[in-house]
């Protein structure tokens, strides 16, 4: 074929369509302090103990969400300290990015606030949830101050969740509700029971184990007592 006819036919060709790459590392910067990693891991370590036997759904924190080609060259924008998606395959990820998702955004988000980061929390990052992610549910916690405040998609706006009697707020998407315990954002179950940690449910059974040993000692030592007693009696306890 002749150069002439070469270039006829590289012209009659599709545009090759070249995708933006899905497999973006993370780029976060470091957690504030250690009140903000260990309430970060908390909430993961909860809820993935909660839904252990599920796999729809994708829980992690400080995690970058990629939504558009372009910033991944602007860095315009980080990833929020806490969020859950919904319907999902349950996988280790490098980050969370929009187009190689399905188009799928947080169906919750949690940010925990300081003094530095308030602003952005409150403005910024919330409309950027609000007009761009389309997150039903945004949550921010503020450690210092303890204070708890949600917003619930209505309408393509965030409207102010109303508190419960304990100060607690529910999310629809989670069926759980949120509130503050002993200066910590923790899950709590509809019934109002709390949503433990691992550990803490290793402790729950190391206690039980306890007390089940010790009412087994306890019964050992009456049965042994019983027995005496007979003895005295001039019964033999075992006799048939």
């Amino acid at each position: 074929m002749s150069l002439v006819k070469d270039l006829e036919y590289a012209e009659q060709l599709p545009e090759v369509i070249v995708f933006p790459p899905t497999d973006i590392w993370s780029d976060e910067p470091p957690l504030e302090s250690d009140v903000h990693r260990l309430q970060m891991q908390l909430l993961i370590d909860c809820l993935t103990w909660l839904w252990q036997t599920r796999n729809d759904f994708y829980v992690t924190g400080n995690l970058t969400i990629y939504y558009s080609p372009n910033q991944i060259k602007s860095q315009d924008f980080r990833g929020p300290d806490f969020f859950v998606v919904l319907g999902t395959e349950r996988k280790h990820r490098k980050s969370w990015v929009v187009w190689g998702e399905n188009g799928q955004y947080p169906n919750v988000i949690v940010e925990v606030i300081s003094q530095s980061t308030a602003q952005v929390d409150k403005v910024l990052k919330k409309q950027i949830y609000q007009d761009v992610f389309r997150t039903p549910e945004y949550f921010c916690f503020d450690p210092d101050k303890l204070e708890l405040t949600g917003f619930l998609l209505v309408g393509g706006q965030y409207q102010p969740l109303e508190t419960n009697d304990r100060g607690w707020l529910w999310s629809q998407q989670l069926e759980l509700f949120l509130g503050v315990q002993n200066g910590q954002l923790r899950f709590f179950m509809r019934e109002g029971q709390l949503v433990p940690t691992p550990m803490e449910v290793a402790e729950i059974a190391q206690q039980q184990a306890k007390i089940a040993q010790q009412q087994a000692e306890i019964a050992q030592q009456r049965a042994e007592a019983l027995a005496a007693q007979l003895r005295e009696l001039g019964i033999e306890p075992n006799q048939e």
